[in-house]
């Protein structure tokens, strides 16, 4: 603790600042109506890794800026995608541990500067949001530009970078469960062509679940050098280090959603079940990497990235057997209704992955009014996941856990590893006609080996056409392919000796997309994006009911999304989004618990003060539908839930005072429960305050 408040306080007096805008195709205006017009101008580069204007590509992609969601009270990853349609943020209620969100009823996979970030879970720390300039949305499968991936969608963040004009700020927070924190981002322009930023964080916090803290020392360094006009070099760091643990504590549904009939009372919904001081979630996480960018002329231009992470993380937790019986778990234990089995899970994990990215883009054209991107790539990707565990089971009585007397244990001896590599080559091309006209034609060829033998070969396509037919409406259609390798074999059952019978390696899922909708942009501050989808999944892993499983399941879903955007006279922002999903699979797939109905709504509105201070209020409102969670022998409704963020600031000179407030009227909800039998909680009401000071 004495560490992290010299941290704290050093921090304080750097001079850690935040700039204003973001290099090249990543810029993003300070001023919010600025900001907003440029999400809506230009193109996320996520689409199509190129330039592309957003009412220009034949697919809806969603663009987030940091000023946006660190406005919406963002302290995570996941808090970022909350008001986007078609988007479930936190299905789980908060992670401390790991981001999630779901996009288009799918778990959606976590990209950074357009390669893959998370390769397995709980081997890494979770990314800061104070470290990106915005974070961008694709939804549908994506494996023509990105490789194996989620058939859903993908999240991808796109990290500050250095600019050539120097400026900055340092804020100091203070909120809710004692969240203490210094945060601060600094661009110098050393010469014209050369610059550095420093962005960095420190915070010492808990949270809302009792000795669960929420601590964390971030520092991302990087320098961007132009040596000529046409070329740009960027190389970057991230070191982070959290202290923490689980807020998802996989409390039994008996006892916390539905009522205990036997021992007569609920469980507090925030109970910590484990042992403080020895459940935690430790881990550090060291990366660096670079882009190389190089215009020959207007027709030729090379990209090139690179990126390796070094990863170290301590995971030690418990948590009760809410599923040998779901319906009644303690009488599996007794006849009190209160004992239990509890199990301390304690691993280790190392994981090393290297990502590099490189194509050349080449402009040109076939007639007078027939314009080309080409883009011809290649990428690859290695990582490496070590981990060892131990642990062990002991009964407890749940309302009345004699903390002190539960065991722990540590993971010792060699890790067990696995590896993978991905190689892809991909084609694009985009063509625009009569500058009225775009389509977007892509194929790419993906080879996948896994330490354990198996090897994937997969090829997916892409295309889609957009054009505007007056007073700026434009319709598109596309077809979109994804694929995603499943490493292990198919479990055929069980031999004389209770060994589990291994059969034939899992084949990759695979999944495709057909989508249809329509753009209106009557001018730049407006943007209206609708659209309906279908999207089929082959090749998911069905488990038995009978033990073992097979992997003939198909999922189909279907939905409609839209979501608009608009910033009208007076600094008056509005940004509305309604999303709907309906999963339907040919068996029992545990994805069934998803809400069909997704929706929110934010608005700020800035008003001029004495002395030439601004005061910037503004709230919004997510609601997300009931879900249901069905197994063999039950089914669990989780209800609709609504929250209020709000948000109130004042800009004087080069201070900023804001209190920001999620879940303002403090709603208290389970983000979801599952037939499997243990459920999630919803984060409480969060507020805090924030010093800022540019320059």
């Amino acid at each position: 603790m004495k560490v992290k408040w010299i941290a704290l306080r050093s921090a304080a007096v750097m001079a850690l600042c935040h700039t204003a805008a973001y290099a090249a195709e990543d810029a993003i205006p300070a001023d919010a109506d600025q900001a907003q017009d440029s999400i809506i101008v230009t193109a996320a580069t996520t689409g199509t890794k190129t330039d592309t204007a957003l009412v220009e590509l034949p697919q809806p992609i969603k663009v987030i800026s940091a000023e946006q969601y660190l406005s919406q009270g963002a302290i995570s990853i996941s808090d970022t995608v909350k008001y986007a349609a078609g988007v479930l943020a936190n299905p789980y209620g908060r992670d401390t541990r790991v981001d999630g969100f779901n996009v288009r009823g799918l778990d959606a996979l976590q990209f950074r500067d357009g390669m893959r970030d998370i390769f397995s879970y709980y081997a890494s720390v979770a990314s800061d949001p104070y470290n990106f300039s915005r974070v961008e949305i694709v939804r549908g499968p994506a494996s023509v530009l990105f490789g194996q991936g989620s058939i859903g969608g993908l999240v991808n963040l796109v990290s500050k970078t250095p600019e050539f004009r120097t400026g900055g700020e340092l804020n100091l927070v203070y909120g809710s469960y004692d969240r203490k924190e210094a945060m601060g981002d600094v661009n110098v322009a050393l010469a014209g062509n050369l610059a550095v930023r420093f962005v960095g964080r420190v915070r010492d916090a808990d949270t809302y679940v009792d000795h669960v803290p929420d601590d964390r020392v971030m520092f991302a360094p990087s320098i961007r050098w132009q040596p000529t006009p046409d070329t740009d070099i960027v190389l970057n760091g991230v070191y982070q280090e959290d202290d923490t643990g689980s807020t998802s504590q996989f409390l039994p549904i008996i006892g916390t959603f539905r009522p205990n009939t036997v021992a007569g009372e609920q469980l507090d919904r925030y109970t910590f079940v484990g042992k403080a001081g020895w459940d935690h979630y430790n881990g550090r996480s060291l990366q660096g990497g670079g882009s190389i960018t190089h215009r020959f002329s207007d027709a030729v231009k090379i990209s090139l990235k690179a990126r390796y992470i070094d990863s170290d993380l301590s995971y030690n937790t418990h948590y009760a057997d809410s599923y040998s019986n779901p319906q009644d778990p303690f009488s599996v234990y007794g006849t009190d209704g209160r004992t239990i089995a509890l199990t301390a899970d304690a691993s280790d994990a190392r994981m090393n992955v290297f990502s590099t990215d490189n194509n050349v883009q080449f402009n040109f054209n076939t007639g007078a009014n027939i314009e080309h991107k080409l883009l011809v790539g290649i990428d690859y990707s290695w990582n490496k996941v070590g981990k060892r565990y131990d642990g062990g089971n002991e009964l407890v009585d749940l309302y009345d856990i004699d903390y002190d007397s539960l065991k722990t244990y540590d993971p010792t001896g060699p890790f067990t590893t696995e590896s993978q590599k991905q190689l892809g080559i991909y084609v694009q091309d985009q063509i625009r006609f009569y500058d009225r006209v775009s389509v977007v034609l892509g194929a790419r060829r993906d080879r996948v080996t896994g330490s354990s033998g198996q090897k994937d070969n997969a090829t997916t396509f892409r295309a889609g056409i957009i054009g505007e037919i007056g007073a700026g409406i434009s319709p598109f259609f596309s077809y979109t392919e994804s694929f995603l390798p499943v490493a292990g074999r198919i479990e055929s059952g069980k031999d004389a000796q209770g060994n589990t019978i291994y059969g034939d390696p899992y084949k990759p899922q695979t999944g495709t997309q057909f989508e249809a909708g329509v753009k209106w942009q009557p001018g730049v501050n407006t943007l209206v994006t609708a659209t309906v989808f279908k999207i089929k999944e082959r090749n998911r892993v069905l488990y038995l009911a009978a033990g073992g499983t097979t992997q003939s399941g198909e999922l189909n879903t279907k939905g409609f999304e839209i979501e608009a955007s608009h910033t009208l006279p007076g600094n008056f922002e509005l940004l509305a989004n309604y999303g709907y999903s309906k999963l339907k699979s040919e068996s029992n797939t545990n994805l069934d618990y998803m809400p069909r109905h997704t929706a929110s709504i934010w608005s700020t509105k800035t008003f001029g003060l004495p002395g030439e201070a601004q005061l910037r209020l503004g709230g919004g409102v997510v609601y997300s539908g009931k879900s249901v969670s069905t197994s063999t022998i039950w089914s669990i409704v989780t209800p609709s839930r609504t929250t209020v963020d709000g948000l109130a600031e004042i800009n004087w000179q080069n201070w900023r005072f804001a209190l920001n407030a999620t879940n303002l009227l403090n709603n208290k909800f389970y983000a979801s429960c599952l037939a499997r039998g243990d459920c999630f909680v919803g984060a409480p009401r969060n507020v805090m305050g924030t010093v800022g000071f540019r320059f």
